[in-house]
């Protein structure tokens, strides 16, 4: 009979198994948090989008609330696309009760995963959220 072999198994066993379960809530928790940033970028930007007076300064304002949702997440702000879209007439978003779509998509590097590694590992996983807003029926164009 061996003694005291059963808590070294034990041990190792545990390791073996906690570390991947430990890696596996940091992805989710990382991909969670960037989904939650992408999706209050989106809301945000699509009702600063529509409260403002021209459409150069509401792409400036929409633009500056995507950065600050983003960065509240720990999302790098350069992985970050917006794409503004507009209903009915594409060509001008700011009209009377018009639409307007915004889009954010992001990637989020998993943790831990040293650039060498990366070459042949799917290394980031993409996140993507959009919100529509009405633009009021009382607006007045510049």
């Amino acid at each position: 009979m061996e003694d005291g072999s059963a808590s070294v198994e034990f041990v190792t066993a545990g390791v073996l198994l906690l570390v991947p379960f430990v890696y596996l809530v940091l992805a989710l928790a990382a991909v969670q948090g960037a989904a939650f940033a992408v999706e209050g970028a989106a809301r945000q930007a699509a009702r600063v989008y529509v409260r403002t007076e021209t459409p150069a300064a509401a792409r400036d304002r929409a633009d500056l609330a995507v950065r600050y949702a983003l960065a509240d997440f720990g999302v790098d702000e350069g992985t970050a696309e917006v794409q503004v879209s507009c209903t009915p007439d594409p060509a001008t978003c700011l009209q009377r009760a018009g639409i307007v779509t915004i889009a954010v998509r992001a990637t989020v590097p998993l943790p831990l995963l040293p650039p060498s590694m990366s070459s042949g590992l799917a290394s980031s996983i993409p996140v993507e959220a959009s919100a529509s807003q009405r633009v009021s029926m009382l607006w007045v164009g510049p």
